[in-house]
């Protein structure tokens, strides 16, 4: 569908993502995504996107919160279609707009999903593939693991399954492909690479902590969100005080008060990602088990595939 060599998609992260994150994946055989929001204005975005184009030929994306919270949906919606991005990963929402946008300018468009239900809403709507989140994910996770996921989407559905979390080297990815996934969306192994643009404190975090280590937390944005369970995080806790609780649930007021706790955690969030604080709040997902050092992505990704022919070949002989 895309024309890559390795069915790779460095996944979009909150404040992570960059251009030469996704310039190292093009050349690597592979391709990557930026969040939108990681752009303050929309004219940030566009030149983003061509700074992208000038240096690499290859496809890209860019990720879209497509609900009521992101205020500048359809001005980043109109630039990513002004510079027919190739790809666009929507999540939070409904992507009926930015499907029918997309498709006029010949984009693709693929949906987080994380049950059977909602993939059957995106796929009559038009997707051209499913992100499945599973509850191996790193940042907003599913609550499905994905030897679940992936078989009951490849039922549900007819377009192409793109499975998202649980992948942090080259066996785990072939194993995830032979469960039937058509490509992948891997992100929590690049935030200690050498393009990443955040502090030196997150990267060595990322490698000092593993699997065990990853806890989830209301605390961020209201919605259950993984992040690395350091002496801050278990200073702080995890979970919403009584007070947020019923705020977050109160008919009234639970619209206003999820805006205030996701713009409250997501400036957390940036001053933890880009500044040594010992206020440490860095997500990241379980697959950080495998990241042993900061390196290159096109390293990165030339191990992995190494090693996605290594698992290859022990099944072909066994």
């Amino acid at each position: 569908m895309l024309g890559i060599r390795f069915p790779v998609i460095v996944a979009p992260m909150f404040l992570v993502s960059n251009e030469a994150m996704v310039i190292a994946a093009i050349k690597g055989g592979a391709t990557a995504a930026i969040p939108a929001l990681n752009y303050r204005t929309t004219d940030q975005l566009r030149d983003g996107i061509r700074l992208i184009k000038e240096k690499v030929t290859g496809p890209f994306g860019i990720n879209l919160i497509v609900n009521k919270s992101n205020i500048l949906m359809k001005e980043q919606l109109e630039v990513c279609c002004e510079e027919e991005v190739d790809f666009i990963i929507t999540s939070l929402g409904s992507p009926k707009l930015v499907i029918e946008k997309a498709h006029a300018k010949g984009i693709l468009v693929f949906c987080d999903v994380t049950n059977e239900e909602y993939a059957r809403k995106v796929e009559s709507l038009g997707a051209d593939a499913l992100i499945a989140v599973n509850k191996e994910a790193g940042g907003h996770s599913g609550d499905v693991s994905y030897k679940e996921l992936i078989p009951r989407l490849k039922n549900a559905c007819d377009i192409p399954v793109i499975s998202a979390g649980g992948v942090g080297n080259g066996a785990e990815a072939y194993d995830m492909i032979a469960l039937g996934a058509d490509g992948l969306s891997v992100g929590s192994i690049f935030i200690a690479s050498e393009e990443s643009p955040v502090s030196d404190d997150y990267k060595q975090a990322c490698i000092d902590y593993g699997e065990a280590d990853i806890v989830m937390t209301t605390k961020l944005s209201g919605t259950p969100c993984t992040v690395i369970n350091t002496p801050f995080v278990q200073k702080t806790g995890t979970k919403q005080n009584w007070l947020e609780s019923i705020l977050n649930k109160n008919k009234s007021l639970k619209k206003w008060f999820k805006a205030l706790t996701f713009m409250r955690g997501m400036k957390n969030l940036r001053k933890a990602a880009f500044s040594n604080t010992y206020k440490t709040v860095w997500c990241a997902g379980p697959s950080i088990e495998h990241v042993h050092e900061v390196e290159p992505i096109q390293v990165i990704l030339e191990r992995m595939k190494k090693e996605y022919l290594m698992r290859e070949e022990k099944f072909a002989s066994d």
